[in-house]
């Protein structure tokens, strides 16, 4: 599997699992102390909240554009930053965002999991 050998295709799983709300390839892909930064409130989101709420549609993303993605690998670690615009709901609530973000994946048990994710908007002027 190409995720195990290349963070980058780690990422775009991620991104590819949160569209289709994969919770069990979510679930193999997250480190067990992953914590997401909400990029429209700034808050912490643990892994199992995550999960519960793309499992229990409460958080359904319909389109995640990556672009400007950059890789760096450091042994058994990764970051990657890139930039999206994301459109989806929350508890029925439309929403967008266009973001930076950062990923830090960790090389465990043969395979590239995300330990934290991180999003900042982007303003328009």
């Amino acid at each position: 599997m190409a995720t195990q050998s290349d963070p980058a295709a780690a990422d775009r799983e991620f991104f590819r699992s949160l569209l289709t709300r994969d919770v069990a390839s979510l679930d193999r892909a997250l480190t067990t102390d992953f914590i997401l930064i909400d990029v429209m409130t700034g808050s912490r989101v643990p892994r199992d909240a995550l999960l519960d709420l793309l499992g229990s549609g409460q958080l359904l993303f319909e389109s995640i554009d990556s672009t400007e993605v950059e890789s760096r690998r450091y042994g058994t670690t990764a970051v990657i930053t890139g930039r999206t615009q994301m459109r989806g709901r929350f508890d029925r609530t439309p929403f967008t965002a266009e973001s930076r973000y950062t990923h830090v994946f960790v090389e465990q048990d043969g395979r590239w999991r995300l330990a934290s994710a991180q999003g900042t908007p982007i303003r328009t002027p």
